[in-house]
């Protein structure tokens, strides 16, 4: 099986959460890293990685298409047309690898969901997309599983640290600097963030602290 996985990806100005932590250049950068890494973890599975942008973006070898609607429209758009099956997963998932894609992938379900924090979904894999839909923000995993009950499938809900850490506040960061290796790891180190300890609690700091231009 060689499905298609749709990776949704914001160019420009992402992450701004991060702000306080990294300027906006250096958030692109990153950003970029992390694509990278899941590209790198959806090839690993024998899956074939599709960027849907939110604008113009340059790919040496990968497909890109631009998204003419929000998140979910232009999803829905690709599973009502898609012939085979098709994973979704988001681009901040920098500890994503091809063995947890591989269990995703290797449901006996209709469905696979991998829910995010916070109420999220990180990522679905759907054997007969024009069967589903999918509605992002907000309570999204709530909402993907009554979509799937509704659609009379059935669901198997993935428990994967791998993918069910994202990367949306500074916190998270200490996750990618315990457990990541690839080049989003790399990316803050050379950017000088490192891991450090306060009150028993482990937390992030830049040896060269970026100041948020007001």
């Amino acid at each position: 099986m060689c499905p298609h996985a749709l990776i949704p990806f914001k160019p420009s100005s992402p992450k701004s959460r991060l702000s306080g932590m990294l300027s906006p250049e250096e958030r692109e950068i990153f950003a970029r890293a992390m694509l990278n890494d899941v590209i790198a973890a959806v090839k690993d599975a024998n899956c074939s990685p599709v960027i849907i942008a939110t604008e113009l973006y340059d790919s040496e070898d990968i497909l890109v298409t631009i998204a003419d609607n929000d998140l979910s429209g232009s999803l829905n758009e690709v599973l009502s047309q898609a012939a085979g099956p098709v994973l979704i997963l988001m681009a901040d998932l920098p500890l994503a690898t091809g063995e947890a894609i591989r269990r995703l992938v290797n449901t006996k379900s209709d469905i696979a969901i991998v829910p995010g924090r916070g109420g999220g979904t990180n990522a679905i894999f759907v054997k007969e997309p024009t069967k589903f839909h999918v509605d992002y923000y907000g309570m999204s995993f709530s909402k993907h599983m009554q979509i799937v009950r509704e659609a009379g499938l059935t669901c198997e809900v993935v428990d994967s640290f791998l993918l069910h850490t994202d990367i949306d506040e500074e916190d998270d960061l200490v996750e990618l600097l315990t457990h990541g290796t690839g080049k989003s790891r790399k990316c803050l180190e050379d950017l000088g963030v490192t891991l450090s300890v306060a009150h028993g609690r482990v937390g992030v700091k830049r040896k060269d602290v970026y100041h948020q231009q007001s």
